[in-house]
C-alpha cells in the first residue's frame, strides 16, 4: 500500500513542479493578449461572504520539519457569512506567491468573493477546516471554502508550512522543503496542525462564534486522509470528507464510526488507488459513502481546473500526466459536484438536513458512480 501511495503523491509533485516551470519561451508569452480580469467561480448563494488571514504559532512544539525555525506556524484562511455586502474583495493569492507556485503572477489577478475583514453576521456557525494536498497551497481550495461560508459555514483553510510555498505577514515566503520526502510523518503532523487551528478558532477571542458540536474536516490528496486521521485523534471533529487522498496510516483497529464521504476520481477502474481505499473501508464502522468521478482526475476537487483552463496553463503539464490529473472533466462540472456533494455531507452531518443527493446517482450530477 506504502509504495501505492508513494507513487500517487510523486506524480502530484511533478504535476506542480511541471506547473510552477517557466516552460513557455518569453516571446510567446509576451506575444498573448492579455487574459481581462478573472473572477472566481461564484459561490452557490447570493449571501455575502466575509475572509481574513490567521497567522498562527503553536508554542507547544517545535516546527517537525525545520526545527532550527522555532515554533510550528501556520497560515490560515477564514470564510464565514458577513454583515455586510460591500467591501474591498480579497485577492486569489499575491503576486509573489503566484510567481512562486505557478510561475506566473497572473493568478494574482483573480477576483475572489470574500470581503476582507468584514463584519461576520451573528449566529453561531458549524465550522469546516480545509487542508489542501502535498505541496499545494490553501488557495487551491478557495472556491470550496467561499461556497461553504455562502451556505452558512465558517470555513479555515490551513496552510502547512514546508509542505508547500507559504507567505507570511510581511512578503516572507517559505519554500516546500519535504516535497520530495513522502517517507516523513506527513498526515500524523497534519492532524496535529489541524488541531491546533481548533483550538484557536473553538477558543474565545477568535472574532468568530464556532458551534463546538457541529465541526468538520475535509481536505484533498495527503490533506483529505489527514482529515479522516484527525477525526480519529480528535473528538471534536464529528465528521470527514477524503476528496482522493490515498490513506498514508493504518486504520484504526477498532473502527472508526463516524460519518466519512470518499469522493474520488477514477478509482474504479485504477486498481491501486481502489485497493488503498478498500483497505480502509471495511474500518469505516459509521456513515459512509463512497463516490468516484471516472472522468475527473485528481485535482478535479480544487481550483485547478478552473485556473489551468482560465490561464492557459494546460501546456505545462506532461501530456502523459494529464489524464491522471484532470481527465476529461470540464473545470465547471468539477466545480460543481465537488461543491454539491461537500455540502450535501455537511449539511447532512453538522445540520441534519435530510438531502438525497447522497443516497444514490443522481441525474443532476450523472458524472458521479457510487462504489464498492
Amino acid at each position: 500500500m506504502k509504495s501505492t501511495t508513494s507513487r500517487r503523491s510523486f506524480t502530484v509533485a511533478a504535476l506542480l513542479t511541471a506547473l510552477a516551470a517557466p516552460q513557455i519561451p518569453a516571446a510567446a508569452a509576451a506575444a498573448r493578449p492579455a487574459p481581462a480580469p478573472a473572477e472566481l467561480p461564484a459561490p452557490a448563494t447570493r449571501a455575502p461572504i466575509g475572509t481574513r488571514t490567521l497567522h498562527l504559532v503553536d508554542t507547544s512544539r517545535p516546527d517537525p520539519w525545520k526545527p532550527a525555525a522555532g515554533h510550528r506556524e501556520l497560515m490560515v484562511s477564514l470564510w464565514y457569512p458577513a454583515a455586510v455586502r460591500h467591501g474591498e474583495r480579497a485577492p486569489y493569492v499575491s503576486k509573489e506567491l503566484s510567481k512562486k507556485a505557478l510561475g506566473t503572477e497572473a493568478v494574482a489577478g483573480v477576483r475572489t468573493h470574500g470581503l476582507v475583514n468584514a463584519l461576520p453576521a451573528p449566529g453561531k456557525r458549524p465550522l469546516v477546516v480545509l487542508s489542501p494536498g502535498f505541496g499545494m497551497s490553501r488557495a487551491t481550495l478557495t472556491g470550496l471554502g467561499e461556497d461553504l461560508a455562502s451556505r452558512g459555514y465558517a470555513v479555515a483553510a490551513v496552510d502547512h508550512t514546508y509542505e508547500a510555498p507559504v507567505e507570511f505577514p510581511g512578503g516572507r515566503i517559505e519554500d516546500c522543503l519535504i516535497c520530495d520526502r513522502l517517507d516523513l510523518p506527513v498526515v500524523p503532523n497534519r492532524a496535529k496542525d489541524i488541531s491546533f487551528v481548533l483550538d484557536r478558532l473553538t477558543a474565545p477571542g477568535s472574532g468568530l462564534v464556532i458551534d463546538r458540536k457541529r465541526v468538520g474536516v475535509a481536505g484533498h490528496s495527503i490533506g483529505g486522509a489527514s482529515a479522516v486521521e484527525v477525526m480519529r485523534q480528535d473528538p471534536r471533529v464529528k465528521a470527514a470528507v477524503n476528496m482522493d487522498g490515498n490513506f498514508f496510516t493504518e486504520p484504526p483497529a477498532e473502527g472508526l464510526a463516524r460519518p466519512v464521504l470518499l469522493l474520488g476520481a477514477q478509482r474504479g477502474k485504477m486498481p491501486e488507488p481502489r485497493a488503498n481505499w478498500e483497505h480502509t473501508w471495511d474500518r469505516l464502522t459509521g456513515w459512509k459513502r463512497w463516490l468516484d468521478v471516472p472522468d475527473g482526475g485528481h485535482m478535479t476537487f480544487t481550483d485547478a481546473p478552473w485556473l489551468v483552463d482560465r490561464f492557459g496553463l494546460g501546456d505545462r503539464i506532461p501530456p502523459e500526466s494529464f489524464p491522471f490529473a484532470f481527465g476529461t472533466l470540464k473545470q465547471d462540472r468539477a466545480t460543481a459536484l465537488t461543491r454539491a456533494y461537500v455540502s450535501a455531507f455537511f449539511d447532512r452531518h453538522l445540520r441534519g438536513a435530510r438531502g438525497t443527493l447522497l443516497d444514490g446517482p443522481s441525474a443532476a450530477y450523472p458524472e458521479v458512480t457510487f462504489l464498492p
